[in-house]
């Protein structure tokens, strides 16, 4: 029989040094390059933009990039003077784990990196894509980006209409044991935490707020949300735009039945019985599902966000969230086809006008401009309005095509 020492020492609780593993990184970091940046590779763009979830200019552009924010990513010898790994190395190792969602290890057998190491790159990528992308594709829309939104929401049927809002979970695997109740929905039956998100038609996420305890529901999420901080502040770009005849100044989002009536809120109808209610629900519906499209292709391109968290830190979660929709964003603009376009042309031009904001960023508004730009945004009449005007915007364009 097995003395406790023998079991001990077999075990995973032995005590001692560090089993050195000699990998030959040099050979890995050569065939990697051969693999996907020689000349003449032996996978094509094709292969490149499957397994990296980008083409390969944009994956070599965030390298150069993140170059030049860290010496992380640089070329350096360790204490044998032995050349360490290469920018290009390093941001694969990161890009393999968002993009399939395996553990660091995984990727020891090909790219020759520990695990420590890998998970050391990916935190590092992340910040770094953050840090250095994060002001241009995790911004707020700029007044072109608000005239194009409220072009296409017109086009759509919907004028003054900016995007889609709804909510995504994340599994948090190593959600501490203390914490699994504050995390934990019942429909949901395990630790998440919560995405906010408002999309566009082409699946650009304009707004993302992360971190909230899977517990709360979406109304709980938005009254922590740093969505309407712009209007609140009076910063946002001033709107104007018209439905069947009548002036609105707020753009809208549209959402799904939990969200509050509010004048920025268009929600479907409930069980509807006209053919007018009906027909706007289809609308509206159809035109919704933008913001959960933008879900699955994020989820499907960074299958990291699919699989349950295996890191600890919450922080290094939301880093690793919000690089993954910079990076989505990135990859939509690089990919854009200019001339794709599913909307009639010969639709008539929107008639909506934006225009800068007359606060100056910065300012401090006082509370009672605060209190009543907010009492604007909940006003339950002017949802309505907003609401009865859209449905008789929508049936009698309708009407118009079927003439």
């Amino acid at each position: 029989m097995q003395s406790v020492a023998d079991v001990l020492q077999g075990g995973r609780t032995q005590r001692g040094p560090r089993r050195y593993v000699d990998r030959p990184r040099e050979q890995a970091s050569q065939q990697l390059m051969d693999d996907y940046f020689s000349p003449n590779p032996v996978y094509n763009e094709t292969h490149f933009r499957r397994r990296f979830r980008m083409r390969r200019p944009l994956f070599l552009k965030i390298v150069e990039a993140l170059s030049g924010w860290s010496e992380y990513f640089t070329l350096r010898p360790d204490a044998l003077n032995r050349p360490g790994f290469s920018p290009i190395h390093k941001c694969t190792v990161a890009i393999r784990q968002l993009a399939y969602g395996g553990s660091a290890d995984q990727h020891d057998e090909y790219l020759k990196m520990g695990e420590s190491t890998g998970v050391e790159c990916l935190k590092m990528f992340v910040k770094g894509v953050i840090e250095v992308y994060g002001e241009v594709y995790l911004r707020r829309p700029t007044i072109q980006d608000v005239e194009r939104l409220l072009e296409i929401g017109e086009r759509r049927g919907f004028p003054g209409m900016i995007g889609s809002i709804d909510c995504m979970h994340w599994h948090w695997e190593k959600c501490p044991y203390v914490w699994k109740g504050q995390y934990t929905r019942g429909d949901q039956g395990v630790p998440t935490i919560i995405l906010e998100a408002v999309a566009s038609h082409d699946r650009w996420i304009w707004h993302a707020f992360f971190g909230v305890a899977g517990s709360n529901n979406d109304i709980n999420v938005l009254n922590q949300s740093t969505l309407f901080v712009d209007q609140l502040r009076g910063e946002a770009p001033q709107v104007q735009y018209f439905v069947n005849g009548r002036q609105y100044s707020k753009p809208y989002y549209l959402a799904y039945g939990i969200y509050p009536e509010w004048v920025v809120f268009v929600k479907s109808i409930r069980a509807p019985q006209s053919v007018e209610h009906k027909l706007f629900s289809e609308h509206q519906e159809g035109a919704r599902k933008d913001v959960e499209c933008a879900f699955g292709i994020l989820q499907s391109r960074f299958c990291i966000l699919r699989r349950p968290a295996r890191l600890y830190e919450q922080g290094d979660l939301e880093n690793i969230m919000l690089a993954c929709i910079i990076l989505h964003n990135m990859i939509i603009e690089d990919e854009k086809d200019i001339e794709d376009d599913s909307f009639d042309l010969n639709e008539e031009a929107t008639t909506s006008t934006v225009q800068p904001s007359t606060i100056t960023q910065g300012h401090d508004p006082a509370m009672e401009e605060v209190l009543q730009r907010d009492t604007e945004i909940r006003d339950r009449e002017a949802h309505r309005q907003l609401q009865s005007d859209l449905i008789d915007h929508i049936w009698q364009k309708f009407r118009n095509r079927t003439n």
